[in-house]
């Protein structure tokens, strides 16, 4: 059997389909794959040859991949003749997960314009400020997010989905598509940070950025059929690939791992609209076969740990990978449990909207022997992780992450100041996470700001949260530190119980004090059976937990 490296070799060094080769990228010699799309409107062009199969499922409407492009194209002539929108302007969508969400993001890609994904769980200060700054000459939103300000202090057009948007749809589906020059490091979407801390940011991704995602996710896939195959060498048949894509088009994993790679690839998605409902998910699972399913935050322990979870039929996935947060080796065996069919490509991965997504990942075997590691980092991926002096630091030393390559994005929309902070010499983007490089495989072990500073000891605040989600019935924790007059700060626990009856936090105490030193037990503890307050990328609002900020994400 080839191991991992031999296949990866194979697949990246001469003459292979992912062959890399060393370009000029912004300046800096960067390491790319040597065949690519020129641009996310080729991937278009070319998705028209998927023909009659479906593309889109949502509930009873479903579109196919070339009837998608007849709309695409009808829209995006609206877009210029109705708007005025060309090669570099802004078009907001503000909107929950819909096909027209989908449809107005490629059409303003196919004019060289710019879609921003505007967070549809902004209140209307956020959303004002949201369009102020990224000064859209259209935003298209749906009825009830722009209930929440009113449009006509916007300042810009606006296209309301529910009673205009079906002119555009049906503007001229004869069109052909827009043939303006579009350059692979021309910006071609801005996502704005989750703004935990301060206000969002814009982070500008090129068509370079989200063409070479997909190519690594393309590769990531080939890889691990390869691992999987047997021992002649063929890959095993499967079911036709379905994606059930129900996190938000606003956030990177939903719009560039839902809507543009399975475009490119040629899967069916299958898409939820509304707060997530576990129940739904399962019978969709279920009925339409699904076989890929890239779930966030509480998304999975919702559904593994639901009582009627054994009454549903999850034997079409094959492949469920998720990111943002880290997920306990316990919740990973749950997970295998649920899912029999996924242990070869279950994967969890590292990434940050400033990187595109996506840095490493951790998926089948490897993640069965190494649970607590986000991965090996993806061709053309470089890691670094760098101390206090900026330099780099041995392996196994803690220290800031540091990445680059083809995902680096360009910029921070009109900022300047937080571009020169975040992207240094030789195109380096600084992450902000701590973390450690072994064995070729990157740790992540919190967040800065997360950091717990309890007398003269740090204390990462993930390494209690996994100790306390082992505890029988626990479903989630969130662990962060509160002021204390002589320690200067104290850990707190907030517990949500699998049932609702509870949990003794007397007994959780004792469960920390036996596994982690002394000084990293929660001196203070809250059990609550609401769910953690999350924002759309599923990371917990620890900042909402502590009382210091209201939750203003209206989740729907």
């Amino acid at each position: 059997m080839p191991t991992f490296e031999e296949i990866e070799a194979q697949l990246t060094g001469p003459g292979g389909p992912f062959e890399i080769v060393e370009e000029t990228v912004l300046g800096e010699r960067t390491p790319v794959f040597k065949e690519r799309p020129p641009n996310l409107r080729a991937i278009l062009q070319q998705s028209a040859g998927h023909g009659d199969r479906d593309y889109i499922v949502l509930d009873d409407l479903r579109i196919s991949f070339a009837e998608h492009a007849r709309i695409v194209a009808s829209v995006a002539k609206a877009l210029r003749e109705r708007f005025g929108v060309e090669k570099g302007d802004r078009v907001a969508i503000l909107a929950a997960n819909c096909p027209e969400w989908v449809i107005s993001f490629w059409a303003a890609i196919s004019l060289g314009a710019i879609p921003v994904g505007l967070n549809g769980w902004w209140a209307g200060d956020e959303i004002r400020y949201g369009v102020s700054d990224c000064d859209p000459r259209l935003l298209i939103g749906d009825r009830k997010r722009l209930a929440r300000v009113d449009a006509c202090d916007l300042g810009v057009p606006v296209v309301e989905i529910e009673s205009e948007f079906e002119k555009l749809w049906h503007h001229d589906l004869g069109a052909p598509l827009s043939d303006t020059p579009i350059d692979e490091d021309d910006p071609a979407s801005i996502l704005y940070t989750s703004g935990t801390t301060g206000r969002p940011k814009g982070a500008v991704n090129t068509h370079r950025n989200i063409v070479s995602l997909y190519r690594m996710q393309l590769f990531h896939g080939l890889r691990m059929l390869l691992l999987d195959a047997g021992e002649g060498g063929e890959v095993p048949p499967g079911a036709a690939s379905c994606a059930l894509v129900n996190t938000p088009l606003f956030h990177v994993s939903g719009l560039y791992a839902g809507a543009v790679t399975m475009l490119a690839t040629g899967v069916r998605t299958v898409w939820t609209v509304g707060r997530f409902d576990p129940v739904k998910t399962m019978e969709i699972i279920q009925r339409e076969r699904v076989t890929n399913w890239g779930p966030m935050g509480a998304m999975i322990p919702r559904v593994v740990y639901h009582p009627d979870v054994e009454r549903y039929d999850f034997s079409s996935l094959r492949n469920v990978g998720s990111g943002g947060a880290p997920i306990s080796r316990e919740l990973q065996e749950r997970m295998r449990e649920v899912f029999p069919n996924i242990r070869g490509q279950m994967g969890l991965g590292y990434g940050l909207t400033e990187f595109t997504a996506l840095a490493t990942i951790n998926s089948g075997e490897d993640l069965v022997r190494h649970p607590d590691s986000v991965g090996r980092p993806l061709p053309t991926v470089q890691v670094e992780i760098r101390g206090a002096d900026g330099r780099p630091v041995p392996a196994g030393v803690e220290g800031e992450v540091h990445l680059r390559g083809t995902l680096v994005m360009k910029e921070y929309w009109r900022n300047p100041g937080a571009t020169a902070e975040t992207i240094l010499p030789g195109r380096w983007l600084r992450t902000g996470d701590i973390g450690r490089f072994e064995e070729e495989r990157l740790y992540i072990d919190s967040r800065k700001r997360d950091l717990i500073l309890r007398g003269a000891e740090n204390i990462y605040p993930v390494e209690i949260e996994q100790c306390l989600e082992r505890f029988p019935g626990v479903r989630e924790a969130a662990v962060f530190g509160v002021p204390h007059p002589e320690l200067g700060q104290e850990v707190k626990a907030v517990v949500v119980p699998v049932e609702a009856a509870g949990i003794d936090s007397r007994d959780l105490r004792r469960f920390v004090a036996d596994r982690l030193a002394y000084f990293k037990v929660p001196a203070r503890w809250e059990v609550r059976l609401e769910p953690l307050p999350r924002n759309a990328a599923g990371k917990v609002l620890k900042n909402v937990l502590s009382g210091d900020a209201e939750n203003r994400f209206v989740e729907e």
